[in-house]
């Protein structure tokens, strides 16, 4: 677990009841006074002083009015957050005060080209008793139909901003029948004060070691070795050292072809990223251009020595994003390798999280993230919106799904002459749900 976790002090507050606090003069004035702190970091660190043609302080004149009008803390928190979503921004949103329970849903959905399905199901969920199974096609959540541009909106909108305890999902399955179903959430109380000093025989601090240290067996990166022709490197997040990179790519090495697989990966360390550029190149070479506030800076690597020759294919999907996006389309524009499977997210920006806190007696955390650069890549253009497009475009259909196939995997390898079928494809890199809590 990094050691900056346990940096917070001797008892961390957690602010999330005041969601269900009543909604009087003190949460409206506290609400008010996060809209302005939040405005005001907008204002001061946004990478587009101009804000993309927004009136911004008319837009939080409105954002004002909205959390005087609303009913609910939870309405003034979405106010707010509807403010940033203003800026259409991926990296641009507000980080409101944290829930006081943990909401785990049991299954998890994803864009697939132009339609959305469930992709999995967590065992003895009610959604699965439910019978949610991969494969179903997702209409709507909640009374919301997911599409390319709106499905992380979604998302944080029922894990982040509201949580629900049930949530109504219209789906269809692969024989095309539709239903509505209710799928409760599993909610677990969480403690209002952590105690992170490890004192009086307090069990926190230990209990944040071991979720530190599943994270980090659920991030690393996994790897299959098919002969000596063939090794495939799997990379849920970008989180990694020199040495760890250096590793990975001298197994490579041995290897005639190699697939670096970056389906479900968000991003993460932008240095992981460059080190991972770098070993696949024998130059120097510019990433994208930092266009900030007042300046344009390079985003560069070095070069590497002793990088993989061997041939090369990048695997992306819709949740490909940020920094996993950056290393697909370097490999294109370079000519180093070719991309296999779905059009990335199309959110990459540089951004900085900003930390606030208001209140003495009770304090609640809360925060935003906010781009500070565009990225705009050699070619002239942004992958903001747009994504990373594959050279060769390969979907699952819902029955791939239902029947656990990876026909992605399966079309990369052969195209490095390595044959495998979808259906032992899939077999390679089973899911790993965190515990059940």
């Amino acid at each position: 677990m990094k050691k900056a976790a346990l940096a917070a002090g001797f008892a961390l507050l957690m602010a999330g009841q005041l969601w269900a606090q009543k909604y009087d003069k003190f949460a409206r004035d506290r609400a008010e006074e996060m809209l302005a702190q939040i405005s005001a970091d907008v204002h001061k660190h946004y990478f587009d002083p101009k804000f993309h043609g927004l009136d911004w302080d008319a837009k939080t004149m409105e954002t004002k009015q909205r959390i005087e009008q609303s009913s609910s803390f939870g309405g003034a928190m979405s106010a707010i957050a509807a403010l940033l979503d203003e800026l259409n921004d991926s990296h641009t949103f507000f980080l409101p005060p944290e829930h006081d329970y943990w909401n785990d849903y049991g299954w998890h959905f994803e864009m697939v080209g132009e339609h959305c399905f469930v992709t999995r199901v967590r065992p003895k969920s009610d959604a699965e008793a439910k019978n949610l199974k991969p494969g179903d096609e997702v209409l709507s959540i909640g009374g919301f139909p997911p599409n390319r541009l709106d499905a992380w909106k979604i998302y944080y909108l029922i894990k982040v901003l509201r949580p629900q305890p049930v949530l109504r999902v219209q789906l269809k399955d692969p024989a095309g029948m539709t239903r509505q179903v209710d799928v409760a959430a599993k909610v677990k109380q969480k403690k209002h004060t952590i105690d992170l000093t490890g004192a009086n025989e307090a069990s926190d601090v230990w209990q944040l070691i071991r979720e530190g240290e599943g994270d980090e067996h659920r991030n690393r990166a996994r790897s299959e070795e098919l002969g000596d022709d063939l090794m495939i490197l799997k990379f849920p997040v970008f989180d990694f050292s020199a040495s760890e990179i250096g590793s990975m790519i001298g197994r490579a090495k041995k290897h005639k072809g190699l697939i670096i697989d970056l389906r479900g990966n968000g991003g993460g360390a932008e240095e992981t990223m460059k080190l991972l550029v770098a070993s696949m190149l024998d130059k120097e070479v510019k990433i994208a251009d930092r266009v900030k506030r007042k300046d344009i800076k390079p985003l560069e690597t070095k070069a590497w020595h002793g990088p993989f020759t061997g041939k090369l294919v990048v695997l992306t999907d819709s949740e490909s994003g940020s920094a996993s996006e950056l290393f697909a389309r370097v490999m294109q524009l370079e000519k180093r390798g070719s991309v296999i499977g779905d059009v990335s997210s199309g959110s990459v920006m540089e951004a900085r999280h900003y930390s606030e806190k208001s209140g003495a007696d009770t304090v609640v955390f809360y925060g935003a993230s906010i781009t500070e650069a565009d990225l705009i890549m050699t070619d002239g253009k942004s992958l903001e919106h747009s994504g990373v497009k594959p050279d060769e475009l390969v979907l699952p259909t819902a029955e791939d799904l239902a029947a656990g196939r990876d026909p992605v995997l399966a079309r990369a390898a052969q195209t490095l002459g390595v044959k495998i079928t979808a259906e032992d494809a899939g077999k390679l890199f089973p899911y790993e749900w965190a515990p059940d809590e």
